[in-house]
């Protein structure tokens, strides 16, 4: 094939009729033009642009966070722990990015949310595929919530892949038992309950010189842990600030819900050893 006859790529970038987009190599790039498009508010509420853009923001660090998780998870199965720790080090600063997003929000009155939340009628951050993915990679698995999703069979066979597949603590656990500890099958399609074997293991490796290898692992896991934890707070405290205990917009108990989230451990056995160590 000659220089000539090489194909191109398409460099349009939303451009009608396929006409090149003007401007600067940066806005073509990061696709600037379309970025703020799609930011649509529907009343005339100034609070409102400011809701949409934060929700945005949280959308693309779930995407974000679940591309390094999933990097964590590879790493994990090919026994590259250092792999796997950066991989969840670089997913912790994401998370605290997610955490501090809620300042965004921290001081939308219940007047101003009450302005345009009748616009957006049944939507709920509850609908993301996005966050539910994430809650599925953490263990907080829940088959009966797939439900939202049969009018989208993509996202639904994607979801219901990860249901039943294994999730990050999964992928933790059995690095454990191929280093030797006794870890139980763990992978299963519901919410991870607390294992008492499961502790046990994570106690020799807090305790014993031979599984000390594993113990920045464990640290990982329990930042990541810890983040899940705060976002639930802060998701709460925002929640009760805007809209107090009224039901969610998609149907959801709100506060009460948002309240036993925010109670839950994530990866319970590695808080369960801190009593006796």
């Amino acid at each position: 094939m000659g220089h000539d006859t090489v194909e191109r790529p398409n460099l349009s970038f939303g451009r009608a009729g396929g006409e090149p987009e003007r401007g600067t190599p940066y806005a073509r790039y990061v696709r600037l033009d379309e970025l703020h498009s799609l930011q649509q508010p529907l009343s005339e509420t100034p609070a409102e642009l400011s809701f949409i853009v934060t929700t945005q923001v949280m959308e693309l660090l779930f995407g974000l966070l679940r591309h390094e998780w999933t990097l964590a998870q590879g790493a994990l199965r090919a026994d590259d722990l250092p792999g796997a720790l950066a991989a969840l080090r670089r997913g912790t600063h994401v998370q605290d990015v997610l955490v501090d997003s809620w300042d965004l929000l921290a001081t939308l009155t219940p007047r101003e949310f009450n302005s345009f939340r009748p616009l957006f009628g049944e939507a709920s951050g509850f609908q993301s595929a996005a966050f539910l993915h994430l809650e599925f990679l953490l263990g907080n698995k829940n088959a009966a919530l797939l439900n939202m999703y049969r009018d989208s069979p993509g996202t639904l066979a994607e979801l219901t892949a990860a249901l039943r597949s294994p999730g990050l603590y999964d992928d933790a656990l059995a690095l454990l038992a191929r280093r030797g500890l006794a870890v139980p099958d763990t992978v299963r399609e519901q919410r991870h309950q607390a294992d008492d074997a499961v502790a046990a293991a994570w106690r020799r490796v807090y305790t014993e010189a031979e599984h000390a290898g594993l113990l920045p692992l464990a640290e990982a896991l329990l930042d990541v842990a810890e983040r899940v934890t705060r976002w639930r707070q802060r998701h709460l405290a925002a929640v009760k600030r805007a809209m107090g205990g009224k039901p969610g917009s998609g149907g959801s108990s709100g506060l009460a819900w948002l309240r036993r989230s925010a109670e839950q451990d994530v990866f319970p056995e590695l808080w369960a050893i801190r009593d006796g160590l």
